[in-house]
């Protein structure tokens, strides 16, 4: 996903230093986000990414072993749960109790 190396303006060829991504991330943050430019970051990209996935149905011990946390309770920092998802949540777990009692009427 992240090249090793590149090739400079001068023809040469070295390594893609660390602020490599940030640096590109910024400056198309200035062109695309104007809103975002100092608060997209890499790290960032990392919780909205873990949080996609999670609202997607991944689970939470595949999400870790992804990305690469040793606890469970980082990866739980990292996922950002929407409001309508626990709502959502609320709402299924209402309708299944309630088809359960059904039968006991």
């Amino acid at each position: 996903m992240f090249p090793s190396e590149r090739c400079n303006g001068d023809g040469s060829c070295s390594r893609v230093g660390d602020d490599a991504l940030r640096r590109g991330l910024a400056a198309a943050a200035r062109v695309y986000l104007q809103g975002w430019p100092h608060k997209l970051t890499p790290h960032v990209l990392r919780h909205y990414c873990a949080s996609q996935l999670y609202l997607n149905g991944m689970d939470l011990v595949a999400i870790q072993e992804l990305l690469g946390h040793c606890w469970i309770a980082t990866t739980m920092r990292y996922v950002h749960v929407h409001r309508t998802r626990i709502e959502d949540a609320w709402a299924d777990g209402q309708r299944r109790a309630a088809q359960r009692l059904e039968g006991l009427i």
